[in-house]
Parts: C-alpha cells; sequence; structure tokens
C-alpha cells in the first residue's frame, strides 16, 4: 500500500513538474490564440453558412417537385352514386397528385446567386484569414512585452549586484577612513532603490505573463511562462525597401484589402440578381392526379329485360328494346381505380413582370447603392493600408536610430561611471555624485531595453506588411 502511494505521489509531483516546466514559444503562442479565439471560432461558423448558402445555391438549378394524397370523409346528405338519389350517408375519397416544376430561364439569377455563394465562401475565407493575421500581431506584441519586462528585470538585478559590490567597497574605505559614513549611507539608499525597482520589474514581468495568457484564453496564471531562447536583435532588411515598395506589395496578398475586394464583387453579384428580377421568367410543369372511390357502384347483371320505348304512329306497333338488369357490387379494386381515374398535365409558363409596387426596381436601386459604398470602402482601406505602411516605416526608422542612440549613450555613461567609481574610490568624488553617476548608468541601460523592444516590434510590424510572417523573432 506504501509502494502505491509513493508511485502516486511520484507521478502527481513529475506531472506538476512537467506542467510549470513547460515554455511558449511564439508559434505555440499564436497557434494556440488563433486555435481557441471565441471570434475566430464564430467566423468559422460563418463560412459554414456561406458554405450552405452554395448548397441551396446549387439546388436552384434542380427541379422542385411536391406530391400530395388527401383521404376525405363526406358525412351527410350526399348523391349514392349508384341509384343517384339523394341521401344520408358516408362516403370515402382518396386523391393523389404530383407536380414538378423546372426553371428553363430566370433571369439569370440563379447563376449569379452561385457566384455569389462561392464568392461569399471566399470573402469568409479572407476575412478569417484577417483576424488570425490581427491575433497573431497582438500576440507577437504581448510576447515580446513579456520579453522585455524579463529582460528589464535581469538588467535591475545586474545593477543591484554592481551596486552591492559598491556597498561592499564602501565599508571599507569608510572603516579605513578614506570616505565619510555619509557616502555609505548614500550608497545604501542606492541599493534600496534598486532593490524597490526590481519588485516593480518583478510585479511587470508578471503582470505581462498574466496579460499574454489572457490574450490566450489560458487562466494557469501562475504556471504559464514563455520559453527562454537565445535572442539576436533581427537585422533591418526590409528597411532596404521604400515604404511605396512595400505598400505596393501588401496590396497583393493582405487580407484585409482581398476581403473588401471580394465585398464589391459580392456587391455585383447582388446588383445583377436585382436586375434578373426585371426580366422575364419561363419555367415548365408537369402535372398527375388520380382518384380513388369506396362506394358500391352500379353494375350489369348479364340478364335483360324488354322494354317498351314507343309505337310506331303508322300502324301503332309497339317498339321495345332490350334493358340490362343492374345490380350493387363493392367498389373496383384500389389500383385498378388509381389507373383508370389518373390524368395528366404539362405545358410552359410565362411570366412578365410588369408592375410590382417598385420593388424590384428599388432593389436594383439598392443595390446600385451598396455597390459604390462597397467600392469606397475599399478605397479607403488601401488609404488606410497605404498610411499604416509609411507609418510604420518611420517608425522602424525612428526606433533603430533611437536604439543606436541608446546604445552610444549607455557606453558613455559606463565609461562616465567608471571614472566616478576610481575617483569615489580615492576620495575625490562624494557619494552624492557618485549615486548620480549610478542612477545615470541605470536610466541608460533601461532606455536601451526599452527601445531596444520598441524597435523588435516596430519592425516585425513592417515586416507583417511585407509578408514576412511573425511566427519567429
Amino acid at each position: 500500500m506504501k509502494t502505491k502511494i509513493i508511485l502516486l505521489t511520484f507521478l502527481l509531483t513529475a506531472g506538476l513538474v512537467h506542467s510549470q516546466a513547460k515554455k511558449w514559444t511564439l508559434k505555440a503562442c499564436i497557434d494556440y490564440a488563433i486555435k481557441h479565439n471565441i471570434n475566430v471560432k464564430q467566423t468559422e461558423l460563418d463560412s459554414e453558412d456561406a458554405e450552405i448558402d452554395k448548397s441551396s445555391a446549387v439546388g436552384n438549378f434542380l427541379p422542385t417537385a411536391r406530391i400530395g394524397v388527401s383521404h376525405s370523409w363526406n358525412i351527410g346528405l350526399n348523391q349514392n352514386i349508384t341509384t343517384g338519389i339523394l341521401e344520408n350517408q358516408t362516403t370515402q375519397f382518396t386523391s393523389a397528385q404530383g407536380v414538378i416544376n423546372v426553371d428553363i430561364f430566370k433571369g439569370l439569377q440563379n447563376v449569379n446567386t452561385l457566384r455569389r455563394a462561392n464568392l461569399n465562401i471566399l470573402a469568409n475565407r479572407y476575412k478569417l484569414a484577417d483576424m488570425k493575421d490581427d491575433i497573431s500581431l497582438s500576440v507577437a506584441n504581448g510576447y515580446l512585452q513579456v520579453l522585455f519586462s524579463r529582460e528589464n528585470l535581469e538588467v535591475a538585478k545586474a545593477q543591484y549586484a554592481v551596486t552591492e559590490q559598491d556597498l561592499k567597497k564602501t565599508r571599507e574605505l569608510v572603516e579605513s577612513g578614506v570616505v565619510p559614513k555619509g557616502d555609505l549611507l548614500e550608497i545604501e539608499a542606492t541599493a534600496a532603490t534598486q532593490e524597490q525597482q526590481i519588485v516593480n520589474a518583478e510585479n511587470e514581468l508578471r503582470l505581462s505573463r498574466i496579460a499574454l495568457a489572457q490574450l490566450l484564453l489560458i487562466d494557469d496564471y501562475e504556471n504559464f511562462d514563455v520559453a527562454d531562447e537565445d535572442f539576436v536583435l533581427p537585422e533591418a532588411d526590409v528597411l532596404d525597401h521604400s515604404a511605396k515598395s512595400i505598400y505596393q506589395k501588401a496590396l497583393t496578398f493582405r487580407n484585409d484589402i482581398k476581403y473588401s475586394e471580394a465585398n464589391v464583387e459580392l456587391a455585383r453579384k447582388d446588383l445583377d440578381i436585382a436586375k434578373g428580377a426585371l426580366l422575364p421568367t419561363l419555367s415548365a410543369f408537369y402535372g398527375y392526379d388520380t382518384r380513388i372511390s369506396y362506394q358500391d357502384r352500379s353494375v350489369g347483371t348479364g340478364e335483360f329485360d324488354i322494354v317498351p320505348i314507343g309505337v310506331v304512329p303508322s300502324t301503332q306497333e309497339e317498339v321495345v328494346t332490350a334493358r340490362e338488369r343492374m345490380g350493387v357490387r363493392g367498389p373496383l379494386p384500389f389500383f385498378d381505380q388509381w389507373t383508370m381515374n389518373d390524368g395528366h398535365s404539362y405545358g410552359l409558363q410565362l411570366n412578365i413582370p410588369i408592375l410590382n409596387g417598385f420593388s424590384a426596381r428599388n432593389t436594383m436601386k439598392k443595390s446600385q447603392v451598396n455597390l459604390e459604398r462597397s467600392k469606397n470602402q475599399l478605397e479607403q482601406d488601401k488609404l488606410d493600408l497605404d498610411n499604416a505602411v509609411h507609418q510604420a516605416w518611420n517608425d522602424t526608422r525612428a526606433s533603430y536610430k533611437s536604439y543606436e542612440a541608446a546604445g552610444k549613450a549607455l557606453e558613455a555613461r559606463r565609461e562616465a561611471y567608471n571614472y566616478a567609481r576610481e575617483r569615489f574610490n580615492v576620495g575625490l568624488m562624494n557619494s552624492f555624485d557618485f549615486a548620480q553617476a549610478q542612477a545615470r548608468v541605470d536610466n541608460a541601460e533601461a532606455e536601451l531595453v526599452r527601445t531596444k523592444y520598441d524597435y523588435i516590434f516596430k519592425l516585425k510590424v513592417l515586416e507583417f506588411y511585407f509578408g514576412i510572417p511573425l511566427d519567429e523573432l
């Protein structure tokens, strides 16, 4: 029993460690977010609706057929079909009908409806792809924010480690009488400030991980973390291209533009369908019907009576005829009556629209307005894309220059700090000025990290417009 408990505890612990040890790559985050995003699922349902609409459009080309069967009871005063006398009785009848209609010409509405259904499927694909692009961009931004917060925390810890060394050295200088005790207090205050910065950086890292996890719809915040990857600053090859050339390329593959173009084509098909409603329609039909009665019938018995029917005027000779005696029998068999009483009808039907309260014509006018609206939206989307590409191009260049400037500033601040440290160690600089030099280095390192990730994100946005996927940094 103890062995089983120990084994179960080991397995649970191993599973927990495995769960905690999982680190998410950018590609894994993007794939997971796209798979679980609710808006994506809703758009996928829209695509299923579009497929159903296509099935309905194909069905418009098929004949329509219906079969009807009825059975009736007539209770009360009815004519007896045997005697021809009105009697209070109950009669039963069964009837069946079948009708088939085929559209021969319907103003090309069926053809245009099918074409529109195919366009709608394509438009929904573009819409879904564009939504996935937006999600990928949001996830990449959140992922970079986690990396930025992590590196910012590492910088804060490294700064604190340097300050601890300075603090140790300052104690030795105070004990040897080289610097006053006030300098030690100033360094201790700097160390306390840096400890607070570490706490703030840890909190920022935790919040950035939670924000990314929420974007992925993951609620296990404590065990969620991104992968520890060797990060290399990417090359800015895309900046070798002009903003105009990037925009021209983006027009060829951007899903939001393709979606707008598809909407224009959909509006054109709606207009064609509306115009078709103004044209004559021609259809063919075929009908079949039959009737079965359950009443007794009057039939000949095979026996004849001689019945006078008049006299010859000239001779007064009586004229007679033979009349068959009638008898009552049951109804004919069901299927015998089915074939005896059936009938067929077929023909063509031409409908010419003349006046329907301006409904068809107004529908066509609305379709024309909607077409113009779709064209305007396409032009607006192109303008928005042009502005976004130029903005991304300028932002990327500016952020790269800021990153370079931050690197140079940090290098200069470190040299100044090393010089100040040497002067402080020999008593030629007071603790306040030395702390200021340290603070300027801290700020320069923080600014370098900030400009680095700001440049990376802006570069990825520009590459995104150039067609480079966001799966990897």
